[in-house]
């Protein structure tokens, strides 16, 4: 009983402690300065950890066709060179201020399995720059993206540069069954609605732009322009400003798949 009480007491010491820290103000969060090295450590050997779990058991299709290495070249060029960099190109200057620094991919493509990067790739890594490509790429542009990467390490810099290949277009995965609110929950964040709009349950920047999303379904009008109705949802989400030209709301992208899905998670606000 003594030795609970002992655990006990530690345990709400150093919960107390941390709490004192965090209040303090004492830790720089400034981006200016690395990480301390404990802290750089603890969270890349998280991420490695996280990482390889997840990514244990993703089937690996065939990779390398000439094809397939071009569009990831492609889509190379214009998401990932900005941050990461390629032979004899530099980062954009945003990207040299992140901290933690993005890894050069030429790296990436020795130390990472294929597997291991679609999965970074596609889900993102938080705590860093890397963002979630699930909802701007469909699995087949992922896997050619690996393929480009796994390729990078063999490239000189004349071969890169001498790389001639047109700019990738977007494919857009067509509306597949119905819509599906939990995916819609996803997407709702990766689209970044969480930063103009307070959303129920959702944990985000504390939104002030546009109106909380509470309640939402139970609204007679979208943007005080459109009947709230679930097509009519769909339509707003996709091109607010087709309806509103003096809306704040921006055209963010969103493919009819995925405003079907954020429709059908919006219906669930009442």
């Amino acid at each position: 009983m003594r030795l609970t009480f002992s655990i006990l007491a530690l345990l709400l010491l150093a919960a107390a402690g941390a709490l004192a820290f965090v209040f303090s103000g004492l830790y720089d969060i400034s981006a200016s300065d690395q990480h301390l090295a404990p802290t750089y450590h603890a969270i890349r050997k998280t991420m490695e950890r996280s990482v390889a779990r997840r990514a244990k058991d993703i089937p690996v299709p065939p990779l390398g066709a000439p094809a397939q290495l071009e569009r990831g070249l492609s889509l190379y060029r214009a998401h990932c060179v900005q941050c990461h960099g390629a032979p004899g190109i530099a980062p954009e200057p945003f990207a040299l201020g992140l901290t933690p620094l993005p890894t050069p991919l030429a790296r990436s493509g020795i130390d990472r399995t294929p597997a291991e990067l679609f999965w970074m790739v596609k889900y993102g890594i938080k705590m860093t720059g890397m963002p979630a490509w699930e909802y701007r790429f469909p699995d087949e542009d992922v896997w050619a993206l690996v393929a480009f990467v796994k390729h990078l390490p063999r490239l000189s810099v004349a071969e890169y540069l001498a790389w001639k290949v047109p700019p990738a277009l977007p494919r857009v995965a067509p509306p597949d069954g119905p819509p599906d609110a939990a995916r819609g929950e996803k997407a709702i964040k990766q689209y970044g609605c969480i930063g103009c709009h307070e959303i129920p349950g959702m944990v985000g920047p504390e939104a002030r732009l546009g109106p909380p999303l509470a309640g939402v379904a139970s609204r007679t009008m979208l943007g005080g322009v459109l009947p709230n109705s679930f097509e009519n949802m769909v339509l707003w989400l996709r091109a607010p400003q087709s309806f509103s030209r003096h809306s704040a709301m921006p055209m963010l992208g969103v493919t009819e798949r995925d405003a079907r899905d954020m429709a059908a998670y919006l219906a669930t606000l009442k």
